[in-house]
């Protein structure tokens, strides 16, 4: 398919991508003029109002730290932009002070359930010291939930907004679109091009995919990209956890590498994820680590089911939750919160439901099952295990990956592991590889 960035039709473009038409004229001498509207005009958040707020999260009093002020700031002078900020930056929290000091109506829209619930949750426990309550002015959108409100925000997914007529957006003053890269163009592009009135339009995610077209689809529905603040930065100011990467090598007997040497990717990832060697290989690893561990999987019936009865066959005695799609929202609200208390928890996930945006504080191992190359779906997993609690200060990732070459051909999997590592060094995480023979 195209994607179409300028219209011929109506000769408009997306007005988020005005920083590249100045370029664009500048570069070739070009005069131009654009409206007052937008014409950008600076604006501070004072002191004053952010100590109004009395913010606190799980107790204790919070302040914002000076990057999420200059992100505010900036959303607040642009009206339009696309903030890239990391896992554990505080997206939710300059999302929350954005919604108050402006005081319109508004819609927060988030790729998943959870993350309706998460957000809603997120508002709650910052309000806590303040008079402003969160169910008289959140209403959340998603299946069973009704339709119409009254109060000043909405927070919904996407999916449940897609086929909403125009009526429906027209009062929306301010729209957030939070972990942006996980909505689809077309029904993003249905939904926001529906919000005729929404001056301030502020898009939030941790992660880019890389690709040009992925970032100026976001850019001309939102705004101009603004770099908020990197991991790396977070974790050597000591906001996030340190992470230790532990890239293993799993090794098959050559006999088996020169008979699969002719699979096509699905045939190699049936291979993997039925292969019992390498499902007990993954249990023995689960039962050995210390703390609570994430296990993400890709492939529900053919992967998710078996691993998570063969460590619960291996554990008895450990607290193991099977979370995928079809487990309702408020289950998997209660394992995430079941985990933040907990020590030695299991949670054997899907990347769908867990990889983007989901936060359990108290996580200290993550377990990549699954072989994937996505530089979103990498990040976005990694962001699970980086939040710090009182019992972490390091963070486990362990990157599963399986070599299956022979002689000159190299397997897929291999392939997305050098893809990967490529990723770990453009983030400046240290990482390292150990080899297993399978």
């Amino acid at each position: 398919g195209k994607i179409r960035l300028y219209s011929v039709h109506t000769r408009k473009l997306y007005s988020g991508l005005l920083p590249y038409v100045i370029k664009f004229a500048v570069k070739r001498k070009y005069k131009y003029v654009y409206p007052d509207e937008l014409k950008i005009k600076k604006v501070q958040i004072d002191r004053e109002f952010i100590d109004s707020l009395r913010l606190q999260s799980n107790g204790n009093s919070i302040d914002i730290r000076d990057y999420q002020r200059e992100a505010i700031n900036h959303a607040l002078t642009t009206k339009k932009t696309l903030l890239v900020s990391p896992t554990a930056s505080g997206k939710s929290l300059i999302i929350y002070t954005l919604l108050r000091y402006l005081q319109k109506k508004s819609l927060v829209i988030v790729p998943t359930t959870s993350l309706v619930e998460q957000m809603y949750g997120d508002f709650m426990d910052y309000s806590k010291n303040d008079k402003w309550y969160v169910d008289l002015n959140c209403h959340r959108i998603y299946a069973g939930k009704k339709r119409k409100t009254d109060l000043p925000i909405i927070i919904s997914t996407w999916q449940s907004l897609v086929k909403e007529k125009k009526d429906f957006f027209k009062d929306f003053e301010l729209v957030i679109g939070d972990e942006a890269h996980g909505f689809k163009a077309k029904s993003l592009t249905s939904i926001m091009t529906k919000l005729v009135n929404a001056e301030y339009r502020i898009g939030t995610t941790g992660t880019l995919d890389g690709t040009k077209t992925h970032q100026l689809v976001l850019e001309g529905l939102f705004g101009a990209v603004k770099q908020v603040i990197t991991t790396k930065k977070l974790m050597t100011e000591n906001f996030l956890s340190n992470l230790d990467i532990h890239c293993i090598v799993l090794k098959y007997p050559k006999e088996i590498c020169q008979s699969i040497r002719e699979y096509s990717y699905q045939e190699e990832i049936d291979f993997l994820v039925s292969n019992e060697s390498r499902n007990n290989f993954l249990v023995e690893m689960v039962s050995k680590l210390k703390g609570n561990t994430l296990v993400l999987y890709q492939l529900v019936e053919k992967h998710g089911f078996n691993l998570y009865n063969l460590i619960a066959e291996k554990l008895p005695d450990r607290k193991i939750s099977f979370i995928h799609g079809g487990i309702k929202t408020d289950e998997r609200e209660r394992i995430r919160n079941e985990t933040e208390v907990g020590n030695s928890n299991i949670i054997v996930a899907s990347y769908g439901t867990y990889s983007t945006g989901i936060n359990i504080r108290n996580l200290h191992n993550i377990i990549f099952a699954s072989p994937t190359k996505s530089r979103i779906r990498n990040l976005q997993s990694i962001g699970r295990v980086l939040r710090k609690s009182e019992t972490k200060v390091r963070a486990n990732l362990f990157d599963i990956s399986d070599n299956l070459t022979y002689l000159s051909h190299q397997n897929y999997t291999w392939k997305h592991l050098l893809e990967r590592l490529k990723i770990y060094k453009d983030e400046k995480f240290d990482y390292k590889i150990k080899e297993f023979q399978i």
